[in-house]
Parts: structure tokens; C-alpha cells; sequence
């Protein structure tokens, strides 16, 4: 399963592209397996997997003859095999880099997407290298360069409209069924929606006892939406009965856990109460300003007080 810092990367990336979040963490989860990095000679690196067939195609007469007889390229898919292990991988990636470095890198698929290299041009990087060094800088860029690959080539609505199997077919071939692609991305995508629409903590929420950053703003996104409270960075017993009081008025589960759910709700209601807060500041300004026009208003003005 993901770290909480990965998942909320990709509540974030899904936000930006108007998709659910529990859709993005289901075809992300299956992807690539609830992985997102491995240790590598002591840093972590984003999971790739070489093509053999791929990098034949890439080469030109005299590397070409050469990958093939180092057991590195072949014209058929399947020939070269990927070890099991990820150092492994990493291993035959360097050989192959030995021969012709970019289009080894092209021939690989880098980060939870499984997206190829070859596709860099496509999706907007100056070089090969620069969606390498993007898969390579930690589970941000590697949301960045799979969000990328999937708006250039259409997903974003299928995304959105939880048509898994158009999603699978275009991300995945026409095999897709084979593996099973669109079930299990249903699947995973019932079990994210339970969790955030239930408001529970899980890896993505906030609970008493948290501290930080992440709670001051949580306070004051509760402050803003009319529940004031000290904004301490403590999820302490007040900042938890604000968020109780917050959940029972919005018609979430009372939990006092600040999960998915409850701070998409709270930042929309956040936003509202400024809107509110500055009409109703403004309405006071020229009410000081223009008494005489102001008293004529009283009716309207005593709903936004």
C-alpha cells in the first residue's frame, strides 16, 4: 500500500485534472502494484521494466548486431526477459546503457505508470533524459509523467466517466482482459471510494494525536468555514470537536477524523465562508458609508450576518 505522502500526491494530481481521486489511486494501485519505488544501491528508484524488442527497433545496423549478441535486444517481444528482481532490472538497464544509453532509456518503462521512455517527445520533455531525471526525482514526478501520458492520449475523460475498460484498452492494449486490467481497477477503485467516503482516517487522513503543518491548515480551513479555533499545528481534543461539529452539519460520519471526504468538503466550505465573510465586510463598509441606503437593505443584510 502507499505512504501517506504518496497518496496524497495523487489526491492532489487527480484534483488537477478534475478526476476523483479514488479513480487516480485505483489505476495508479494496479499499475504498479502498490510500488512505488525500490531500493537501488541505497536510493530509491522508480520501477522499470525493459524492453528487449523495443531496443532492437531503436538500433541502428552495427549496435543492433551487437545488444543481440549480448542477449540484449531481440525482434521479437518476450525474448529478452526482465528479471524478477528490481536490482536486476536495473543491472540489465546498465548494460544495455553500455550500448546505446538513449535508447535504452526509451526502451524502458519508468515509475508506477509503466510509462515508456520513448514517449518523451510526446509528452512534452525536451529530452529522454528529462523524463528520466522526472520518474527518477520521487513519487511527484512519477504522478507528473503518468497524469502527462494520459492527457495526451485521451484517458483523462475515460478517468473521469470510471469506464474502466476504455481505460484499460487505451492504457493497456487490446490484451487488457487477459490480465484482467479493468476488474481489478474497479475493484481497487470500490475499495479507495469506501475509505475517503467513509471519512475515516486511513493513510491519507488526519487524526487526534497528528501534528504539523498538515493541522495548522486543517485549522484554519475549519476557522474559515465558520468553526474557529486556535491554529496550533495539535490535533487536540478542540480542533477534534470541530471537526465533529463540522462532519454533523455537512452530513459525513461524526468521526472527529479528518479524512479525504471530510477535507474536500471542508474546502469548499472554506471557501464559501471567505466569500461570505468579505460580502458581508463590504456590505458593513458602505452601510458606514451610506447610511441611509444601507438601512433600506436590512432584510438582505441580515442573512449574511
Amino acid at each position: 500500500m502507499f505512504s501517506k505522502e504518496i497518496i496524497s500526491e495523487i489526491e492532489a494530481a487527480a484534483r488537477d485534472v478534475g478526476a476523483e481521486p479514488a479513480a487516480l489511486l485505483a489505476v495508479i494501485e494496479v499499475e504498479s502494484g502498490g510500488r512505488a519505488f525500490a531500493e537501488i544501491d541505497g536510493r530509491k528508484e522508480p520501477l522499470i521494466r525493459f524492453e528487449g524488442h523495443w531496443f532492437d527497433r531503436l538500433l541502428d545496423g552495427r549496435k543492433r548486431a551487437r545488444a543481440r549478441a549480448l542477449g540484449l535486444a531481440s525482434p521479437r517481444a518476450g525474448v529478452v526477459r526482465n528479471p524478477a528482481s528490481q536490482a536486476e532490472r536495473w543491472r540489465l538497464l546498465a548494460e544495455a546503457m553500455k550500448v546505446d544509453r538513449p535508447a535504452a532509456l526509451q526502451s524502458t518503462s519508468w515509475g508506477m505508470g509503466q510509462v515508456m521512455g520513448f514517449h518523451w517527445k510526446a509528452l512534452g520533455y525536451a529530452s529522454i533524459e528529462e523524463l528520466v531525471a522526472e520518474a527518477r526525482s520521487g513519487p511527484a514526478g512519477q504522478v507528473r509523467l503518468m497524469v502527462r501520458f494520459m492527457q495526451a492520449n485521451g484517458l483523462i475523460d475515460a478517468l473521469k466517466a470510471r469506464d474502466w475498460a476504455a481505460f484499460a484498452r487505451a492504457y493497456n492494449g487490446p490484451r487488457y482482459r487477459v490480465h484482467r486490467y479493468d476488474s481489478r481497477i474497479a475493484a481497487a477503485y470500490r475499495r479507495h471510494r469506501r475509505l475517503l467516503d467513509s471519512g475515516r482516517p486511513g493513510p491519507a487522513g488526519l487524526v487526534r494525536g497528528d501534528r504539523g503543518e498538515a493541522v495548522r491548515k486543517l485549522q484554519r480551513m475549519l476557522t474559515a468555514a465558520g468553526y474557529p479555533l486556535a491554529q496550533d499545528g495539535q490535533y487536540g481534543p478542540e480542533t477534534e470537536r470541530a471537526v465533529r461539529r463540522f462532519q454533523a452539519d455537512h452530513g459525513l460520519d461524526p468521526s472527529g477524523s479528518a479524512g479525504t471526504r471530510t477535507m474536500d468538503e471542508l474546502r469548499r466550505a472554506s471557501r464559501s465562508g471567505a466569500f461570505f465573510r468579505n460580502l458581508s465586510y463590504l456590505y458593513r463598509l458602505l452601510r458606514a458609508m451610506l447610511p441611509g441606503a444601507a438601512r433600506k437593505s436590512d432584510t438582505w443584510s441580515g442573512r449574511l450576518r
